[in-house]
């Protein structure tokens, strides 16, 4: 499974690299919202992880942007960030985000947990 991590502060971007990494994930990484969508082409992502607050380009900008467009409008979104206030969850997840995690309420472990689930919800069944 491919996990693409939008996320701009360094050290986080890369601790969670390296435990989706360790949990057997593709992952990719990307600093800065104008590299966003050009790589969630190219690296075909099965879920995105996005921080909102990004410099060039906000998280919300890019969500509006990937849900607008068909060829990658099924790709799930987490949203993951410090904003916690009822205003930025709302605009996310009307924004079409599958969830939204405030980075101090959750645990690396927790996150991938997350994902997974988020992963698994994504598979359909195939019915013959």
């Amino acid at each position: 499974m491919k996990v693409l991590i939008i996320e701009d502060e360094e050290v986080l971007a890369k601790v969670l690299k390296e435990e989706f990494t360790n949990e057997h994930f593709e992952v990719a990484l990307v600093m800065n919202g104008d590299e966003a969508l050009a790589r969630i082409k190219s690296f075909h992502p099965d879920i995105i992880l996005l921080d909102l607050i990004l410099p060039k380009k906000d998280g919300l900008e890019i969500l509006q942007e990937l849900k607008a467009d068909t060829w990658l409008s099924g790709i799930p979104v987490i949203i993951i960030s410090n904003l916690g206030d009822t205003e930025h969850i709302k605009n996310g997840l009307a924004l079409g985000a599958a969830a939204y995690l405030v980075k101090s309420q959750h645990s690396l472990s927790e996150i991938v947990a997350i994902v997974r689930q988020q992963l698994m919800k994504e598979k359909k069944p195939t019915n013959f």
